[in-house]
């Protein structure tokens, strides 16, 4: 008997790529301000992170001069501009906390980058100031004015960032941002104070990464 002629398979079309739900990111919400590309990136990833679990926390950009607090949540609470140590650098000099002002040379008058836990307290004079890191007498207060020579009110109210570097290391803010959202943040709380580099990259200080193109590379199609 003839056998019945083969019936040709129908070719089926190639799945589609199956694509991955991308993972809800948290941003940081700055609030109309507008911070440099680092900054915000590295607000970003704290919030996304949850890097600074249920703490206020602070980002102060030295290259811009600036200084944002933000909730525990990530909400802008404030921005000021800010003077820093004179000296470009990301490192303090061993033991330079335990020094005298009048020995610490111009090179070495620097704002370290980095993460600290920041807490309200008082130095000897018995004057309140945000604590960044004990040891390395790294503090936040409001401008000091007492050289007048060194004009640092008039820096802080200058629109660029470029005469902003003339403290032994600490971080001066205005009077009146420290006393309406330094203080309303940190009071009965510690927080997070993160310093931005300037000679390195923020990965490399805080281990931190880019939530967009995280959020970019998620939706990305499954392979086959």
């Amino acid at each position: 008997m003839e056998q019945a002629p083969a019936v040709p398979m129908m070719e089926q079309a190639p799945a589609a790529p199956a694509m991955v739900s991308a993972p809800k990111t948290k941003l940081a919400n700055f609030a109309g301000a507008v911070p440099s590309v680092q900054a915000r990136k590295l607000a970003d990833w704290v919030v996304d992170s949850a890097d600074n679990g249920s703490l206020p926390f602070m980002i102060v950009d030295k290259l811009q001069a600036q200084v944002f607090v933000f909730d525990a949540k990530g909400k802008l609470r404030g921005a000021a501009a800010a003077l820093l140590g004179l000296a470009t650098g990301d490192d303090s000099v061993p033991g330079i906390g335990q020094r005298k002002l009048s020995s610490i040379r111009p090179h070495e008058r620097t704002t370290p980058a980095g993460r600290f836990v920041a807490s309200l307290d008082r130095d000897l004079h018995g004057r309140e100031l945000l604590w960044i890191d004990y040891d390395l007498a790294l503090s936040l207060h409001p401008v000091v004015t007492t050289a007048a020579r060194e004009r640092r009110a008039e820096r802080l109210a200058t629109p660029t960032p470029l005469d902003n570097r003339i403290s032994f290391g600490c971080i001066n803010v205005p009077a009146r941002f420290y006393e309406t959202v330094v203080r309303s943040s940190f009071t009965g709380t510690n927080g997070i104070v993160y310093i931005l580099p300037e000679t390195r990259t923020s990965r490399e200080v805080f281990g931190s990464y880019d939530v967009e193109l995280s959020a970019t590379a998620a939706t990305r199609p499954a392979a086959p």
